[in-house]
């Protein structure tokens, strides 16, 4: 196991920028908080918007995470509500998505994952309409504000009906993740005619947003979901597989149809811009590893098929090509998959407890996902950049994030675990210059165990919301009975 430094431990930017140095990395950092004008985060952009421009009015993303306490029907909750009005309070400008919405029952992650059809969409319209007013009364205008929401399809890890019950969905057979996920013969890879049906699901799901108030979808293509599975489908036959062509049909298919449903509404896409072979935990050190014995490796995008833990941006710089040339500029940038290699793409400390400790220095992690994002915004003439990665810089978030805005390496900070435990942090960011070091989030990761095992979405650690909850002495004594490595790491976390 590494002994890898807690970011806390830093004492100045400068130690945190020789640290990086250190580990490979050449990221900027800057040397204090600028507040106000001054600040590179509060600068407007202009982006592309309908043929035209559409201000934003600040550098700030609200990036989409998975729910767990939907209703049962789909319909947002008094816990989305809760969660979503933090949004509306951070001050951020782009609330990219605001969480992933299954467009099928079959599509959700887990029983209570937000679902959009025409029974909840009122549930939608008046959320929405809730979180833009909270956001005018405390912000004083709403014109500078742009709201999507991301559009998933589970895939491979579809668990609509029990969080036990796995009812995979998948675009080819997978050497590894197939076993390791206990996928059976009769789950047969999705249809030509199946994907038909789920490309409408796509199109009903975006006119609704569009009719219920929303500024753009966002198609999911990230974190070994479905649209992300369809692009590493090297081995599927025909017209959904094999050339690059082939492999990005799925997501041509999804934006001709929802400019056909939905004609106006803006679309974006959260694409994992590399992957890696599948990770696994060693039994004695709990420490995470490469799965060996596949070389080349040929079932992922996005990755040297003879380093299979290197990425490659080359067909992610296509991806972006083409979705430029179809009026796409809206891009999300992330990695890999939570599932089978989470330290890229949630860089973490303090695993999960069905997880591995890290096999690199978490700083590592964030330094490689916001510098695939400047190479592809470098390659990727008018692309909108929302960088990933962010939370784990933790106190030194906005020393980092206003110098790569100032320095052209993204458009957008985008934000994740970060909003569920200190929602407000753009907003103290941008008019106080400074944190509140009690809420920063050090990514222990209860965010995950919770949901995981049944329990509802929240920051148990540093939320008194969810501190008080029943649900934070059921995450305790569960993770009291799990091993999640050695006897020192399981007691820091």
């Amino acid at each position: 196991m590494g002994n890898y430094p807690r970011v806390a431990s830093f004492r100045s930017s400068h130690a945190l920028e020789e640290h990086l140095s250190s580990l490979g990395w050449c990221v900027p950092v800057d040397e204090g908080i600028l507040t106000g004008a001054a600040s590179p985060l509060a600068q407007p952009i202009e982006i592309p918007w309908h043929g035209g421009r559409r201000r934003v009015g600040n550098r700030f993303a609200v990036q989409p995470m998975e729910g767990w306490d939907g209703e049962a029907d789909g319909r947002p909750s008094h816990l989305t509500r809760r969660r979503w009005l933090g949004f509306a309070r951070s001050g951020a400008k782009f609330i990219w998505g605001g969480e992933a919405i299954a467009v099928l029952p079959e599509a959700r992650a887990n029983p209570h994952q937000l679902l959009l059809n025409e029974r909840t969409a009122a549930g939608f319209e008046a959320l929405r309409r809730e979180v833009i007013e909270a956001h005018h009364e405390l912000f004083g205008t709403t014109d500078d504000l742009v709201f999507g929401l991301q559009l998933t399809h589970s895939g491979r890890f579809s668990r609509p009906r029990q969080k036990d019950l796995l009812e995979p969905v998948v675009a080819y057979r997978h050497p590894i993740l197939d076993r390791k996920f206990h996928m059976a013969e009769r789950h047969e890879p999705v249809s030509d005619a199946g994907i038909e049906r789920i490309v409408a699901a796509f199109g009903r799901a975006a006119r609704l947003a569009q009719d219920v108030g929303f500024d753009f979808v966002d198609l999911k293509h990230c974190h070994g979901y479905l649209g992300h599975e369809f692009l590493s489908a090297f081995h599927r036959p025909g017209p959904y597989g094999g050339s690059f062509e082939n492999r990005a049909r799925f997501l041509c298919e999804l934006i001709r149809a929802v400019r056909d449903q939905a004609p106006g509404l803006e679309i974006g896409v959260r694409l994992s811009v590399y992957d890696s072979i599948p990770f696994a935990k060693d039994a004695e050190t709990g420490q995470g590893f490469a799965v060996e014995g596949f070389r080349p490796y040929t079932w992922g995008f996005g990755v040297e098929s003879s380093r299979p833990t290197h990425p490659d941006l080359s067909e992610a710089a296509a991806l972006l090509e083409m979705l430029a040339a179809r009026g796409v500029h809206l891009v999300n940038v992330t990695a890999s998959s939570p599932y089978y290699a989470p330290h890229l793409s949630r860089p973490a400390l303090f695993p999960p407890c069905d997880g591995y400790l890290p096999p690199e220095d978490p700083l590592a992690g964030a330094a490689r996902l916001i510098s695939a994002a400047r190479e592809l915004k470098a390659s990727a003439a008018g692309a909108v950049i929302v960088s990933t990665g962010w939370t784990y810089f933790q106190n030194f978030l906005p020393h980092i994030g206003q110098a790569a805005v100032r320095e052209g390496w993204t458009d957008f900070v985008g934000l994740g675990r970060m909003m569920l435990s200190y929602p407000e942090l753009p907003a103290d960011v941008l008019t106080k210059g400074r944190l509140d070091h009690k809420r920063i989030c050090r990514t222990f990761s209860d965010c995950t165990n919770g949901p995981r095992n049944g329990l509802i979405s929240g920051c148990y650690p540093l939320d008194p919301f969810y501190k008080a909850r029943p649900e934070a002495q059921e995450l305790k004594a569960l993770k009291a009975r799990l091993t999640l490595g050695p006897a020192e790491v399981r007691e820091k976390a």
